[in-house]
């Protein structure tokens, strides 16, 4: 009797410990490459840190999430880390602020909500800047014309995601001056903005999902950009920039000469691409920094403890409103993106971002 009491006052012991010590962590998607790898660098993170740790991936479908959400929190988890899809997270959010968990909006603003209180990505706004500066590096488009302007089709991620807005915005205050100069012309829908919600979900690409940005871009092809030569295609990540290059070269037109072709997440088939000369650029946001910073965030939660995260701002300012979910402007921790071209590719590579046989592969 006594061996038996000890057995089940250690699993007592085991449970109170898991649950003092368990963080769930919700990730949207495995298309896109960049989610695996986050989900199991947040994972590794947190084991560092003497926690218990799951991941779970959802295949792009909120109620997947929201189920797999739930079951960290009848796991008693003290954290989540979510990477949400939708913002039909909201009511498993709300039954952990219930609960009194802390919940940490990763990478992906959960909308609509005020359950929660902070926010850790990288400034997305410069992001979308930085894929602008690209296309006007590319294009020299301080020295374009009038009289010979540069044809440009516009593509945005999914309307869903928080992110696309900001990514897209940014793009266009470095590409409107030159469209209102009338030496850079959109071919197809023109938002000006993300404000113009009727044609910025004529550009937008539903869950990022690469076949209906290749669908998209054939279509423009065959119509509205049939009877031009696209210059430039401002592709919001590397996995629509990918499809939309692939339906560019099956046309004629390009065989010999792709446009201008952004990206970002600096996945390694788009690294490969930029080596060849197809992709003209990503942008590089070194993720398995943005895990160690929220996991650390969520450490420094926990425990009470002033919140100092090397290498992430304060988001303060305009860049407050990155945090805006439509209900409340929570707390929003803000790293550096990088531009990725094919002069400095070795940039993601010193990082440590790929394996070696990768890392080989791009800079050989």
């Amino acid at each position: 009797m006594k061996k038996i009491a000890f057995v089940l006052i250690l699993a007592m012991v085991a449970s109170f410990s898991f649950a003092q010590n368990f963080i769930g962590i919700a990730m949207p998607e495995t298309h896109v490459q960049r989610w695996v790898k986050d989900g199991n660098t947040l994972k590794a993170a947190a084991e560092k840190r003497g926690y218990t740790a799951e991941v779970q991936w959802a295949n792009a479908d909120q109620p997947t999430q929201n189920g797999q959400i739930q079951s960290f929190l009848t796991k008693k988890a003290k954290a989540l880390i979510v990477g949400c899809i939708n913002d039909g997270v909201g009511a498993v959010i709300r039954e952990a602020a219930r609960d009194k968990v802390i919940v940490i909006a990763y990478d992906r603003l959960i909308m609509k909500s005020a359950d929660y209180d902070y926010y850790i990505t990288f400034n997305n706004y410069k992001v979308g800047q930085l894929q602008g500066q690209s296309i006007e590096t590319a294009l020299d488009l301080k020295k374009a014309t009038a009289a010979a302007p540069k044809q440009i089709t516009l593509f945005a991620g999914s309307p869903t995601d928080n992110n696309a807005f900001f990514f897209f915005d940014g793009a266009m205050s470095i590409l409107n001056p030159y469209i209102t100069k009338g030496v850079l012309k959109v071919v197809g829908p023109y938002p000006k903005t993300s404000a113009d919600k009727a044609n910025f979900q004529r550009i937008a690409t539903e869950n990022w999902q690469a076949p209906i940005a290749k669908t998209r871009m054939e279509n423009l092809l065959s119509n509205d950009a049939k009877a031009v030569t696209l210059d430039a295609v401002l592709a919001p990540n590397d996995t629509l920039a990918r499809a939309i290059i692939e339906a560019c070269k099956a046309d004629a037109k390009y065989r010999g000469k792709l446009p201008v072709v952004t990206g970002q997440d600096a996945e390694f088939d788009s690294m490969i691409s930029i080596k060849n000369g197809e992709q003209t650029s990503t942008v590089f946001k070194d993720t398995s920094k943005l895990a160690d910073a929220a996991v650390l965030l969520a450490d420094q939660v926990l425990k009470k403890q002033k919140v100092a995260i090397p290498g992430a701002v304060l988001a303060s300012g305009s860049l407050k409103e990155i945090g805006n979910t439509g209900s409340k402007v929570v707390i929003t921790y803000l790293l550096d993106p990088v531009l990725i071209t094919k002069q400095n590719l070795k940039v993601p590579v010193d990082a440590g971002f790929y394996t070696a046989q990768q890392a080989t592969q791009i800079t050989r």
